[in-house]
């Protein structure tokens, strides 16, 4: 890139992130945090084992993080070129064109707060029966709710290694609990012997197969974010690859390992009826009786920090898209503005709070249920977005390699995304024949459908408005997936800029 498109310094302090606070640990502990573990262990797996009643989710959360590892091979190449905390958007922008990004940007919004705000319907859920044990309290979800969101509203105005250093304590206490009840169950077989019944095909290749990977990449969700934190990485060409492989390495492990460890406590042949009448406290229920009632408690107590760390990492990175819009003038110039003292994307925090506040106050006040209709449908309905958007990056990278196949392997540019995008894409066809089951509603509820249909909707309305850029104002359309080099496109006739960007 010519020094021609260099940002003057006064652009650059009012619309960049802050530079060189995170290194690999700090974006694996954002991308883990989202990630949740034990809130997919306690929530997601005992769903798979007693609602769609598949044994064999170990081997799927395997599956799931092939086809993960598939996708980022492309995907890490593509953070090579440009750091963007923009993302997705971006490489939608570069690969398929400027359209295109905007409406990958406009699904990528509501995929993420949706993920955002439906973690406020659970943390009620999450606190009651720590609250309860400690004080004897059970407060209304809403009151929980209200205090999570100050903190994580405050959190997300602060510098980001601070928002990493919290999320650095939440998540190595909750993976030490993890890996301490899969040991406390692994060293209580039922029936006096370990079971490797879940990781055989036959109890994977079965009925209700689509729905358990479904389940299983939702519990991905959030392995994406480490390119977002690209910008305010120290090294980004060594940080993202790292951060993105290993986040995905260490999530499989502990999924597949947990749901394993759970079936080898309660039994293979009673796992789907245990996980049935118990739900989330099956796994809690056999740490009391396997590690007495302090380790109990502890557990709990995590699984509300689980939701709390969750809400943090989202958070930040709901608004970093937000704030890559508003740097590109894709979204109002104020989204697009960093505080000065700390360097967070003040403008979009306060934005994503805002609807946050607004969500809980609606729910509290129409007396709807938080955790059906909030976190369940939104958090499925957010997960789904994120796997349409993982699917659609991963054909960019293809395009966009076609057109600059120099020096990447043909393994990277082509290769192992063109796999993951037929994967994905026969996962999201499965996703959508199951979507009644993923929000539990009846088969002909009009919701199956209107959930997904957000999408495709939000998509082609953003593209719509990325084309009525093109004509209306070129020089907004000329910094559509340039990052932080987008304040200097205004300057740079679009011709110059495209030719830039090919490059």
């Amino acid at each position: 890139m010519s020094s021609t498109v260099t940002p003057p310094r006064s652009s650059n302090v009012s619309e960049a992130l802050a530079r060189g606070r995170l290194g690999v640990p700090s974006v694996i502990f954002f991308v883990l945090s989202a990630a949740a573990p034990l809130t997919v262990v306690a929530g997601v797996v005992t769903t798979g084992y007693g609602v769609v009643g598949v044994l064999g989710i170990p081997l799927a959360f395997l599956a799931v993080a092939a086809v993960l590892a598939l996708f980022s091979a492309g995907y890490v190449a593509m953070a090579r070129r440009t750091a963007n905390a923009g993302a997705f958007y971006a490489y939608v922008a570069r690969g398929l064109g400027r359209p295109a990004g905007v409406g990958a940007a406009w699904v990528a919004l509501i995929a993420y707060n949706a993920l955002q705000v439906g973690l406020y319907g659970t943390i009620g859920a999450a606190a009651a029966p720590v609250l309860d044990r400690l004080f004897g309290v059970t407060p209304q979800w809403w009151i929980v709710a209200l205090l999570a969101w100050a903190l994580v509203g405050l959190l997300g105005l602060l510098r980001v290694d601070i928002n990493g250093m919290v999320l650095a304590a939440l998540l190595c206490a909750e993976i030490a609990v993890i890996v301490l009840f899969d040991l406390g169950q692994l060293g209580n077989p039922a029936g006096g012997s370990v079971s490797f019944a879940a990781f055989s095909p036959d109890n994977f290749f079965v009925p209700g197969l689509g729905a358990v990977l479904v389940l299983a990449i939702l519990g991905f969700v959030g392995f994406e974010a480490a390119v977002v934190f690209s910008e305010e990485s120290k090294d980004p060409q060594r940080t993202v690859p790292m951060a993105t492989y290993l986040s995905v390495a260490i999530i499989a492990v502990i999924y597949a390992l947990s749901s394993w460890s759970m079936t080898v406590a309660v039994g293979p042949d009673r796992i789907v009826e245990e996980a049935n009448a118990q739900s989330v406290e099956l796994i809690f229920n056999l740490a009391g009786a396997h590690l007495g009632d302090t380790v109990l408690t502890i557990g709990q107590a995590l699984f509300l920090t689980s939701v709390l760390a969750a809400m943090i990492s989202f958070h930040n990175t709901t608004a970093r898209y937000a704030f890559a819009l508003g740097r590109e003038r894709v979204l109002p110039a104020v989204f697009g503005r960093t505080s000065p003292t700390t360097g967070a994307p003040q403008a979009a925090s306060l934005a994503q709070s805002a609807l946050g506040l607004v969500v809980i106050l609606l729910y509290a006040f129409n007396g709807w249920d938080p955790v059906l209709q909030l976190f369940f449908w939104l958090g499925t309905s957010g997960g789904f977005g994120v796997l349409l958007l993982i699917a659609t990056t991963a054909l960019a990278i293809i395009v966009y390699f076609a057109r600059n196949a120099e020096q990447e392997t043909l393994w990277r540019r082509l290769v192992a995304p063109g796999i993951a995008a037929i994967a994905l894409t026969v996962i999201i066809v499965l996703a959508v024949q199951n979507f009644a089951n993923l929000l539990g509603v009846e088969p002909d509820s009009p919701l199956r459908w209107a959930f997904p249909a957000v999408y495709p909707v939000a998509a082609l309305l953003g593209a719509l408005w990325g084309m009525t850029l093109r004509s209306s104002r070129p020089d907004t359309y000329a910094r559509i997936g340039l990052g932080a080099e987008s304040a200097a496109a205004v300057a740079v006739p679009p011709s110059r800029v495209e030719a830039e960007v090919r490059r």
